[in-house]
């Protein structure tokens, strides 16, 4: 992606967030319920909207790229297995911290390439954060993303790398709505290895980026996400620094599987949060 490509997505992920505060500021989220029970609101179908028509048009390389979206028509893996590339979104996510009214949730957008993604971008509308990262030119935050977006972003942004952990408190960010007894078995080994372990809790594809950005050094997500959730927050991680390691197969979660649920993960800036732990104890019989 070329430098003006990535703004423009950008754009598209500020301006979904913008529509996501027109409702999130009103008194009636219109929110309903939809077959596995999570609720959904009027600001999940704007922002959805407003990011599908912005990408329909969006021309990647010369190509319209196909998308998968938390609120669109489901695509059949028998089609879609044989993509190389495509759009991966999340309109609104962490909705349930939407209608908490605590500021926690992110519009989403992620390119994928072969499997893994190559492009992602989080907007935090609440805080007006951009975390943008990408092959080409690494992983940034932007603070005051909507005064920023019509301009070069990248003179605005911080670059993110993260490094290696040498001393001093260890910073766990856990799911604030998704806590379980298998993460809090991890945090356990953790506070057993190291001196001091702080715990902060957050919604949303934040936590992902609190790695990349330094807020944390690891993530354990030992319960149930979808591809959607995390793919944008895991291209920032990815080109900070920060490894995405998925449980089972022990190497870095991969998309675009037959099912869309992911396997369990762990988020770490530095290999020994994830070494010293077996991943195949945890297991879903005793979370």
């Amino acid at each position: 992606m070329r430098q003006e490509e990535i703004r423009d997505i950008a754009k598209i992920a500020v301006d979904a967030g913008k529509a996501i505060l027109t409702v999130y500021n009103s008194s009636d989220f219109g929110v309903e319920r939809k077959d596995d029970n999570s609720p959904l609101t009027s600001a999940d179908t704007k922002s959805h909207k407003l990011i599908n028509k912005g990408l329909s048009n969006f021309l990647v390389d010369g190509e319209l790229l196909p998308l998968i979206s938390e609120e669109g028509t489901e695509v059949p893996y028998e089609e879609r297995k044989n993509w190389k590339r495509y759009w991966l979104i999340d309109p609104l996510d962490g909705t349930k911290e939407f209608i908490k009214k605590n500021g926690e949730f992110t519009v989403n957008i992620a390119l994928i390439e072969e499997g893994l993604p190559t492009a992602g971008f989080v907007y935090v509308p609440v805080n007006n954060i951009l975390y943008f990262g990408s092959e080409d030119f690494g992983s940034y935050k932007l603070t005051d993303a909507s005064k920023r977006i019509g301009s070069n972003i990248f003179d605005y942004s911080e670059k993110l790398q993260v490094h290696d952990y040498t001393s001093g408190t260890v910073k766990v960010v856990a799911s604030r709505s998704h806590l379980t007894s298998m993460t809090e078995d991890y945090i356990s080994r953790l506070e057993n290895r190291f001196d001091k372990v702080s715990i902060v809790s957050s919604g949303s594809s934040i936590k992902l980026c609190m790695a990349a950005d330094g807020s944390a050094h690891v993530y354990p997500r030992f319960a149930p996400t979808m591809e959607w959730d995390t793919a944008a927050a895991h291209a920032v991680c990815r080109y900070a620094g920060a490894k995405v390691i998925d449980y089972k197969t022990k190497k870095e979660m991969k998309y675009n599987k037959k099912s869309l649920l992911n396997n369990w993960f762990l988020v770490s800036t530095d290999e020994q949060f994830a070494q010293f732990v077996q991943f195949e104890e945890f297991t879903e019989e005793n979370a």
